[in-house]
């Protein structure tokens, strides 16, 4: 199982199983290729996951499949 920089499994991905997902079946990878903003963000903080980011949640994840409020919840804030 892929999981995505968002932090979710690529395969219950909503654009990934609309099959719109930039990536197509290679999923996310933390690059600067392509319009996604947050797979920039994490390749230029060095992280894997928006998980692992010390301002997670932040603005950013506000565009990613996961809601913002679970994102919150998670981090604890």
């Amino acid at each position: 199982m892929k999981i995505g920089i968002c932090g979710i499994a690529c395969e219950k991905c909503p654009k990934m199983t609309n099959g719109i997902c930039p990536n197509g079946e290679q999923g996310c990878t933390p690059n600067l290729k392509g319009p996604c903003k947050i797979k920039h963000c994490a390749f230029e903080k060095g992280v894997r996951t928006c998980f692992e980011c010390k301002e997670f949640p932040c603005e950013l994840t506000k565009q990613g499949p996961i809601s913002y409020g679970f994102c919150q919840y998670i981090a604890g804030k």
